[in-house]
């Protein structure tokens, strides 16, 4: 299983913001320390900030910060929803036209495996991504607390 880009970039800009949460953040600055595009990186602030794991302020001295405690955002939750289709195999969505419906057990393996990546996403917490604070502090430049 691969997760999506948008995904990635979801997950990267809320641990940037997890990691010092007393500070206000740029989408550019978030964009140029992960060498991504902003214009794609806007649109996933902007989901973010429906869902309002991010809280955006307009203006001079306004930016993105986390918009909930870091220990309040699931990861297993994010994935189910920034991953627009979770089906590792064609059958998952639709079984009609398969060959060996109704003897395969693949699809149910595959099944049971990404219900077990979940859940093991479930316990986890964006507060848990970014426990090492200060080596990732450093890592994106972000100076001591």
């Amino acid at each position: 299983m691969r997760l999506t880009a948008y995904t990635d970039y979801a997950l990267r800009t809320l641990m940037y913001l997890a990691v010092r949460p007393e500070r206000v953040a740029t989408i550019a600055e978030i964009a140029a320390t992960y060498a991504i595009s902003e214009a794609h990186l806007t649109k996933i602030v902007h989901q973010l900030g429906l869902s309002g794991e991010i809280a955006t302020t307009r203006g001079r001295g306004g930016g993105l910060r986390l918009g909930k405690p870091a220990e309040t955002i699931n990861l297993g939750a994010l994935v189910r929803r920034t991953e627009p289709d979770m089906a590792l195999v064609a059958c998952f969505g639709d079984s009609a036209g398969c060959a060996i419906d109704g003897a395969c057990v693949l699809s149910e393996a595959l099944r049971e495996a990404l219900d077990a990546f979940l859940a093991v996403l479930d316990r986890y917490s964006l507060a848990d991504l970014v426990a090492p604070r200060q080596r990732l502090a450093a890592l994106l430049y972000l100076g001591p607390p």
